[in-house]
């Protein structure tokens, strides 16, 4: 369902006011970065999966040079 690097949204937006998160840890515990302003957020799976709404992009189809707080993960 979930894989790291996907872009996804969530149902109410972060401080700066963006709705993208970058999945940078699976596990127990999903651990989200903001595509605004970079913070990291780690939230339960449970939790997430009723925050989240959808992917936006999966980490295949991603372009980094458009993304500025993109993780590059070796692919």
């Amino acid at each position: 369902m979930y894989e790291l690097g996907d872009l996804v949204q969530m149902k109410k937006p972060h401080a700066c006011q963006t709705n993208r998160f970058e999945i940078i840890r699976l596990g127990a515990d999903i651990k989200i970065k903001c595509m605004g302003c970079g913070h990291i957020v780690m939230i339960p799976r449970n939790d997430f999966s009723k925050k989240s709404k959808k992917v936006l992009v999966t980490s295949k189809e991603v372009d980094t040079s458009k993304e500025e707080h993109y993780l590059i993960i070796n692919k």
